[in-house]
């Protein structure tokens, strides 16, 4: 094993690949198979080793807010059964809008508790958002998008009997303020409990890394980094106690080995299985095999505080050396389609254009003209199966150009934590939507208002990335607020044509999950491009 914290190269990362399949392949068959797993409980195997921690306001990863959505109650949520209607009610019953559109209060349903067995309260409410904003961690911009501050925040999300009340800067689209409280940091903790492991001022942000406080469908039962998180069914849930009376989040980072213990009814999930797995296990005895379309996004970004990366032919240049087509007919087969633009299909504003397609000498023309000619560069991925595939392409074809990539392999949180610091040439990874409104990844992707090392805006792509945008943080602005919806999805399809041309990133990939299933699973649903996963419907 490497020690704690080093970085992979490629050649090693390859040779620890090899040696960890064989050896969980050989550990697996080595235990008696269980005929099926217990019947009221659910076992998944998934990549987790992206979860830094485990409280809502700093949460901000895949895998954290899959289980951040089963522990936390938000003032309004998606019903995983319907999720075409949209929002609807969770913690709060009902909520009224001001004439002036700026003023949203809450009511809350009453006679919800906390896992604690506290009333779920407004104050609680009030408490949550105000918190998430004063703490300022990563997620907290889409909070402080709306102008709430550490300084004003108990004025503008304030507390009278069973309401709460949030106030913004100016006038949203209510759809869109709501749209945002869905997100993990929409989450409401139990105040008294959190407070009552507070250290040194921190309003319990380092108990809540690995404790939970919420009033949702489960409880956190132990979260172990990079080996499984564990959730514990709520019996006095609001809306009914979960069939699986527990939850089990196995880290299983290869695709052969979650296969087998599908096969062996060891787990009753696998979510990463590659497209050569699924084509054998498709048609199994008692295997199931769905096909989602998510929100999630597969890029690359250039860093543009290096001094090549930032010349536009350059950035322009590294878009025809992508094998989109090839990748996507192959190693990626059935899991990701070519999607070159920030907003995801089924978004307001988003579009399907294509431009982008392999020409190396294209690029090279491109790149003689900006004068930059054999570049050495660092490219960060995440240690998994796909992103490392994609890499490797990249720099079979860079090296075609003249370009050498060097390919760091890490976890999940050594990677992030290198790019959200700015320090990686190029970045290979994927982006989630935060709430399902086109601001949410054009508010990332495309905007940065304050283009400085000082500003620590890690919530924001462009920030991670040195790009100052190139005009389009004001269009940006615009969009957000204009309130005629035909005319707002054309502003975000002009903003996107813009950021094609000139943007430090390149999207290539729209994500299809394909998830292997025991039969007998019903109503799991993994939030499709809107949401995270839910447990709580779920029945064996």
């Amino acid at each position: 094993m490497k020690p704690k914290g080093e970085v992979l190269t490629m050649n090693a990362f390859n040779r620890l690949l090899m040696g960890t399949a064989i050896g969980l392949a050989v550990s697996v068959t080595s235990i008696a198979a269980f005929a099926e797993t217990p019947g009221n409980m659910l076992v998944i195997a998934n990549r987790i080793d992206d979860i830094t921690t485990l409280d809502p306001a700093e949460s901000f990863e895949f895998a954290g807010s899959d289980v951040s959505r089963n522990i936390y109650g938000k003032l309004v949520n998606f019903d995983p059964l319907n999720l075409d209607a949209g929002y609807s009610p969770d913690l709060a019953e009902s909520w009224t809008v001001s004439d002036d559109g700026m003023t949203i209060t809450f009511k809350m349903r009453d006679g919800v508790k906390f896992h604690s067995g506290n009333p779920v309260r407004a104050e609680d409410a009030a408490f949550s958002l105000r918190r998430a904003v004063i703490l300022n961690k990563t997620p907290s911009f889409i909070l402080t998008q709306f102008g709430f501050t550490a300084d004003n925040a108990n004025d503008t999300i304030k507390v009278d009997g069973n309401t709460v009340s949030i106030t913004t800067d100016k006038r949203y689209a209510t759809s869109f303020v709501l749209n945002c409280l869905t997100s993990t940091i929409g989450g409401i903790v139990d105040k008294e409990l959190v407070m009552a492991n507070e250290v040194d001022g921190d309003m319990g942000n380092a108990w809540l890394k690995t404790n939970s406080a919420g009033s949702g469908a489960y409880s956190l039962g132990s979260w172990k980094p990079n080996e499984s998180v564990t959730l514990n069914s709520n019996a006095d849930f609001y809306a009914g106690a979960p069939a699986m009376e527990r939850v089990i989040v196995r880290h299983v980072q290869e695709s052969a080995t979650q296969r087998l213990m599908l096969e062996r009814g060891d787990i009753d999930v696998a979510r990463n299985l590659n497209p050569e797995d699924i084509a054998g296990a498709r048609g199994g005895d008692g295997i199931a095999i769905d096909d989602e379309l998510r929100g999630r996004l597969m890029y690359i970004s250039l860093n543009q505080k290096h001094p090549e990366l930032s010349k536009p032919k350059v950035r322009q240049a590294i878009k025809y050396l992508i094998d989109y087509k090839g990748m996507q007919d192959s190693f990626l087969n059935g899991q990701y389609v070519i999607h070159q633009n920030f907003l995801p299909a089924t978004y307001l504003g988003a579009v399907n254009e294509n431009p982008f397609s392999l020409n190396i000498e294209k690029a090279k023309a491109l790149l003689a003209e900006a004068g930059a000619t054999g570049m050495e560069l660092e490219v960060g991925v995440r240690e998994a199966q796909e992103r490392v595939e994609i890499t490797q392409s990249l720099q079979n074809i860079w090296a075609q150009a003249g370009i050498k990539l060097n390919i760091t392999v890490g976890t999940a949180k050594q990677i992030l934590g290198r790019y959200r610091a700015r320090e990686l040439d190029v970045y290979m990874g994927a982006w989630g939507p935060d709430y399902p409104d086109p601001h949410t990844n054009a508010g990332t992707f495309a905007y940065n208002p304050v283009n400085t090392d000082e500003a620590k805006a890690t919530g924001l792509l462009a920030w991670r990335n040195a790009w100052d945008t190139g005009g389009l943080t004001a269009k940006v602005d615009a969009a957000v607020i204009e309130g005629d919806r035909d005319v707002r999805a054309k502003m975000y399809q002009d903003i996107q044509a813009e950021f094609r041309d000139i943007s430090p990133f390149a999207v290539m990939f729209q994500k299809i999950e394909q998830t292997g299933r025991s039969e007998n699973v019903q109503h799991l649903n993994l939030g499709g491009a809107i949401t995270a996963v839910s447990y709580w419907p779920v029945t064996k």
